[in-house]
């Protein structure tokens, strides 16, 4: 899966519990889910539970607490659907 497609994916994820459609509309790697995109962090969890549904993957706490942008979002996914 290339980037562009994974993106796609993530926002399709984090579009149900984004408050700033702006960002949204804009979204790079670079965007930070809770201070661009406004998801809080109970939503981040459901954001982060999603991913694990829709990749078939486990993300451990550690990755979890890293999981703050796009950017981390996809190597942590890149990394888990390697390990595969």
């Amino acid at each position: 899966m290339n980037k562009p497609e994974l993106i796609e994916k993530l926002k399709v994820i984090v579009k149900p519990y984004i408050k700033n459609q702006e960002a949204f509309d804009t979204l790079t790697e670079n965007t930070d889910f809770i201070t661009d995109l406004q998801i809080n962090s109970a939503n981040l969890v459901d954001v982060i539970l999603d991913i694990e549904e829709e990749f078939n993957i486990i993300i451990d706490n550690q990755s979890m607490e890293r999981m703050i942008d796009v950017k981390s979002a996809m190597e942590i996914i890149e990394t888990k659907l390697s390990e595969k």
